[in-house]
């Protein structure tokens, strides 16, 4: 079944998230991630807001954990680490 991976972003440090920004679009898709939505304009309901919004759709839960604990898409995390406040989550769709 379908899953989507979204993350809640905080960025602290630009530059240094800049980093995480170039590696972590290529781990995604390399593993099969589709992003549908990164940064943009939202509408904040409920909660802490974060500024940063992203959605990245995966064939499954499996495929999204497997692309998550990857070496390419934690070579990216190292730059996330410090430079943000994130709340990721991954959840099966209705599909």
């Amino acid at each position: 079944m379908p899953a989507l991976w979204i993350a809640h972003v905080t960025v602290l440090n630009s530059e240094a998230y800049d980093n995480y920004r170039k590696l972590s679009g290529p781990a995604v898709e390399l593993h099969g991630g589709t992003i549908i939505a990164r940064g943009g304009n939202y509408v904040q309901l409920e909660g802490r807001e974060h500024p940063r919004q992203v959605i990245v759709r995966f064939e499954s839960i499996e495929e999204a954990l497997a692309c998550y604990n990857s070496p390419e898409y934690q070579e990216a995390v190292y730059f996330a680490k410090g430079a943000s406040e994130r709340d990721i989550v991954i959840v099966e769709t209705s599909e």
